[in-house]
């Protein structure tokens, strides 16, 4: 069957094992000093597992994978203990997988096992990316307000999905690669990135064919002349996919193209390189790349 899982580049993989935790399923293991899904049976597709790889070498794709077995999963899990089960029920819970979530309580009441006490859908353990937050913005007033930004797009379609990847546009250009959420984010985006550019956007997180985003900007670097690749993407770390789906595609396409890489944060600043997310024990930190 098709379906989302798990995808590992194993150039980019370093084998701290920082995934690890954060898949309660016990679909990767640390193999040969790199990172491994051990069992398609175990990995769920949800991708709680890439938020904290700091080197972005975990995404997800679809392809054809054995179906994943909830049953299974549960039959590994209990015997490691009540703290890995309340994982993963807050982990299904968090991803609003419901039906799951009462399939697995459904494998404890059938065995007789105590249901541990867990949080509600909104824990901790959801992808870090969906956390709800508010942003703290001083009100425009009249000081603020600037003469008006005129668009700089180039062409159309935009959306990667559509674009016909034979398109004259390509031709000797300057490609923007952008996840869907950063013209929102940074309020300069015409002005600043897309000037002189052809865009292009999607979502690594939501949008289901990472694996023909590989395939459709293989083919356009393939095909044309790219002189530069400018890559944005949020601080959030799914949309770190966006550059691993640009070098995944400059790769299977054999091409060497300058590729110049932003991250914005959620105030709207932009950042050289990746923002990556470490974490310690009880705490937090990231690192400017």
């Amino acid at each position: 069957m098709k379906r989302k899982i798990i995808d590992i580049d194993e150039e980019k993989c370093t084998g701290c094992g920082l995934c690890i935790p954060d898949c309660p399923e016990g679909a990767l293991q640390i193999i040969d000093g790199k990172a491994r899904l051990v069992s398609d049976l175990f990995c769920d597709g949800l991708g709680a597992c890439i938020g904290t790889c700091p080197e972005g070498a975990i995404c997800v794709v679809e392809r054809e994978a054995g179906p994943y077995s909830e049953e299974a999963v549960m039959e590994k899990i209990v015997p490691q203990g009540m703290g890995v089960v309340k994982a993963h029920l807050e982990h299904l819970l968090g991803h609003g997988e419901e039906a799951l979530y009462h399939r697995a309580l459904e494998y404890l009441n059938a065995h007789e096992i105590p249901v541990p006490p867990h949080e509600t859908p909104a824990a901790p353990a959801a992808c870090p990316g969906t956390v709800a937050r508010s942003l703290q913005r001083e009100e425009a007033g009249s000081a603020k307000q600037a003469a008006r930004i005129e668009s700089e797009l180039r062409q159309w379609p935009v959306q990667l999905t559509l674009v016909n990847p034979s398109a004259s546009y390509f031709d000797d250009a300057d490609l923007l690669v952008s996840g869907d959420c950063v013209p929102f984010a940074y309020p300069e985006f015409h002005r600043d990135f897309l000037q002189g550019k052809i865009l292009l956007i999607f979502c690594p997180k939501l949008d289901a064919d990472t694996e023909g985003y590989i395939t459709k900007l293989a083919e356009i670097f393939s095909r044309h002349t790219v002189r530069s690749i400018t890559v944005l993407h949020m601080e959030v770390p799914c949309c770190s996919g966006v550059r691993y789906i640009v070098d995944k595609a400059l790769k299977r396409a054999g091409k060497e193209i300058p590729v110049a890489e932003k991250t914005i944060t959620l105030q709207g600043e932009a950042v050289e390189g990746s923002i990556v997310r470490r974490r310690g024990p009880g705490t937090g930190h990231r690192r400017e790349m």
